[in-house]
């Protein structure tokens, strides 16, 4: 692929699932001549390697960009919407203009200006999708152990806005916060419920 792309960026997003926090986007176009070992979907890694690797990758990408989309604007155009409108933005942060942009998924956004594929289990295959994950994983579970500090009774730095059973019996205890996505079933419930 590289003969006939030579500049790659990968797409990659985390956070789709959590009910709280935003979702973040990263793209990266990473160094051919200094790859990055032990890259891989950062679902795969602990969170220590996630750690050391988000430092290596941006130490010696050729460019990268990482992107977040508030719980507001989920709740108001949904996750989809979001993921691929965070998509566009991260590409169009990038420094280099990529040849090719390796987008994680089955779908690709709308008004991309770069020749663009989606590839299903891309963060398994592609380095530069793998090394976006890791981007975008580490920058939102730090985003959330910062939140863990303004909102303590929720356990964000635990569970990083996950609906785990102490994040749900927080939820149930003490109600939304403001960075409660209001859209995603379980806080709807509860304020159906508390009504």
């Amino acid at each position: 692929m590289r003969s006939k792309y030579p500049v790659i960026a990968g797409v990659d997003e985390a956070g789709r699932g959590p009910i709280a926090g935003p979702v973040v986007v990263a793209a990266v176009i990473l160094d051919p001549a200094n790859p990055v070992a032990g890259v891989n979907d950062s679902k795969q890694l602990s969170e220590h390697k996630r750690e050391l690797l988000f430092d290596v990758i941006l130490s010696s990408a050729l460019a990268y960009s990482i992107i977040e989309i508030s719980p507001r604007v989920i709740d108001e155009i949904n996750i989809l919407q979001a993921v691929l409108s965070g998509m566009v933005k991260a590409l169009d942060a990038l420094s280099v203009c990529p040849d090719v942009c390796l987008i994680d998924g089955n779908r690709l956004p709308d008004k991309l200006k770069y020749h663009s594929l989606a590839c299903v289990k891309g963060d398994a295959n592609y380095a530069s999708i793998a090394a976006a994950s890791i981007l975008a994983k580490v920058h939102r579970d730090r985003l959330m152990i910062t939140q863990d500090m303004v909102y303590p009774q929720y356990g964000f730095a635990k569970h990083k806005g996950y609906p785990t059973a102490l994040h749900l019996q927080a939820l149930h205890t003490h109600g939304p916060c403001p960075i409660h996505r209001l859209s995603y079933g379980p806080v709807q419930q509860l304020e159906i419920w508390q009504r």
